[in-house]
């Protein structure tokens, strides 16, 4: 195990790929991901070589859909799971000898007709260590659209998928899955110490929605959280600065040891210290939130409650229309309101 170690929070810019067709599309994705190869060979040198967690924005090398079907976002901007795009950022983390986390979206041939929002973390023998696809989305198919067939295929574990490394036990949060604690507790419960959060938001010097949860994250589950935000978005019908700044990394007490202003920077870096977490977990006392928690009480209490539609895709075959997501959250909110919950 190595005891402690720099991880960064690389805030690079998004160059969109909204404005292209597929056949455009992809060479300018590999173009992004070259680009950000670059910069990270350039932290390697500033930093030295102790950097070894590297972790990226949301969709860092293609934006998002702003429109766009299912079909044609596919076509654009999807990556197949043994793709081009993918085998370019795993020779990135081989070449830099470094942990490489990123957030993209990607098809499943399982489920030929639907993308996924993905995170990957590749390591520094260009593995692929883990895959974690986001379960809470507005505009998207998750895991939990298809959830009986996803679980046949995947299981549990491939749901909220831990990697148990020499740097510690890995585990991603996608964008707005830090607002909700049981994404994070799900993994911590399989044993998660560093949460790489890739994410593409507003930026504030005031407290934000996701800046005061990623510190709650840190403190409930006493575990690490490095987050990256993008360097700004260019190429959409956006301002440039709708998402920039704000990569911070938290330690496991909820204390900020970084957290950068807007543009490209690498200034959100700092120390992964896995011994003094592995310690402090194992500390007796009212600071030991893990092992005060009682699991099997909140399990309980969510038996029966209304949420979100299990299983809306069927087996996703067919993909879906924007407004199956509008129409599906409305629903919700009807049952919410009808039960006197809202």
């Amino acid at each position: 195990m190595i005891h402690s170690y720099i991880a960064l929070g690389l805030q690079t810019a998004c160059h969109a790929v909204n404005s292209l067709g597929p056949e455009e599309a992809r060479p300018a994705i590999l173009r992004n991901i070259a680009r950000i190869g670059t910069q990270i060979s350039g932290a390697k040198k500033f930093l030295g070589s102790d950097l070894k967690l590297v972790v990226l924005p949301e969709y860092s090398v293609t934006s998002f859909p702003w429109g766009e079907d299912a079909k044609t976002w596919q076509a654009k901007a999807a990556f197949a799971m043994d793709g081009p795009e993918y085998d370019a950022f795993a020779k990135i983390a081989q070449t830099e000898n470094i942990y490489l986390a990123g957030n993209h979206y990607e098809r499943d041939p399982l489920f030929p007709a639907l993308y996924f929002q993905a995170s990957t973390i590749f390591a520094p023998n260009g593995n692929t260590l883990l895959r974690y696809r986001r379960l809470i989305s507005m505009f998207a198919p998750s895991p939990f659209d298809v959830w009986e067939a996803y679980l046949d295929a995947y299981g549990m574990d491939g749901v909220f998928p831990v990697a148990d490394t020499e740097i510690g036990r890995l585990a991603a949060i996608a964008s707005e899955e830090i607002l909700y604690p049981e994404i994070a507790r799900a993994h911590v419960a399989r044993g998660a110490e560093v949460l790489v959060h890739s994410t593409s938001e507003v930026s504030s010097p005031e407290a934000t929605p996701k800046s005061i949860t990623r510190r709650a994250r840190a403190v409930e589950n006493m575990a690490y959280v490095v987050a990256a935000n993008s360097g700004g978005i260019h190429g959409i019908d956006i301002p440039a600065s709708s998402t920039d700044g704000g990569s911070e990394i938290v330690d496991y007490k909820g204390h900020l040891l970084a957290r950068t202003g807007g543009g490209e920077t690498i200034n959100a870096n700092g120390a992964i210290n896995i011994a003094a977490l592995r310690a402090y977990r194992r500390r007796p006392g009212m600071g030991n939130l893990l092992s005060r928690h009682p699991m099997d009480l909140w399990a309980q209490s969510y038996t029966g409650q209304i949420g979100a539609e299990r299983s809306g895709l069927g087996d996703g075959t067919a993909a879906p229309a924007r407004d199956h997501y509008v129409a599906r959250q409305a629903r919700i909110i009807e049952k919410l309101d009808k039960a006197g919950l809202i």
